[in-house]
């Protein structure tokens, strides 16, 4: 019942009124980046959803366009900009996904939503994190975040499909705020701390 009816009613009413309370601070941050990122103030993104249904994850831009001498994209590192720091480290890049909450592709709480390219490297059943809506965060996020190895990460994905709950959800929702407000276990570019899964798994 809470997961097929109350859940999806839950997050696109929070979702909307959470849109309209933080549309200054939508605005601010959006007005700094059209400046500051020629124009774009979004990054866009296929990932996998529900049922691994492809769909655009919506999130502020945080890194630039800078390429070597030869036309690449240079490392995220070196493409993070100061803005973008500080945007990641409050986690404000995340706010343009209530948009993806309004339009069903996620949900507030679930497993967040990893790169298309992930696919083929996920276990049998570490496939059942796509049985539900990706999160914008989650059990995993709460429980170490970043600081998680990939095997960790993807255990509390199906911890969390396993054991959803409303009580669950609300548990989730106030650890993150928590994580939020004190930076905890928030890591500026995640591929300092931890390898792609695609790396890490396609090695013998």
């Amino acid at each position: 019942m809470y997961t097929r009816f109350f859940k999806p009613f839950f997050d696109i009413s929070v979702a909307s009124v959470a849109l309209v309370l933080l549309f200054p601070v939508f605005s601010i941050v959006t007005i700094c980046l059209w400046f500051l990122n020629d124009k774009a103030p979004f990054f866009t993104q296929k990932r996998p959803g529900k049922n691994e249904k492809i769909f655009s994850i919506l999130k502020f831009k945080t890194m630039d366009n800078k390429t070597d001498a030869s036309g690449k994209l240079l490392p995220d590192a070196e493409r993070l900009t100061f803005i973008g720091k500080i945007i990641r480290k409050t986690s404000l890049d995340e706010l343009p996904q209530l948009i993806n909450i309004i339009k069903g592709d996620m949900s507030f709480i679930g497993p967040r939503p990893l790169l298309i390219r992930y696919l083929p490297y996920y276990t049998e059943a570490e496939r059942v994190r796509h049985a539900i809506k990706p999160g914008i965060t989650g059990l995993a996020q709460v429980s170490g975040r970043n600081m998680l190895n990939w095997d960790d990460r993807l255990k509390k994905d199906i911890e969390y499909h396993d054991t959803m709950s409303f009580m669950l959800d609300v548990s989730i929702f106030f650890k993150t705020i928590k994580n939020v407000l004190t930076s905890k276990d928030i890591a500026v570019d995640p591929n300092a701390v931890i390898k792609d899964l695609d790396e890490i798994r396609s090695k013998p």
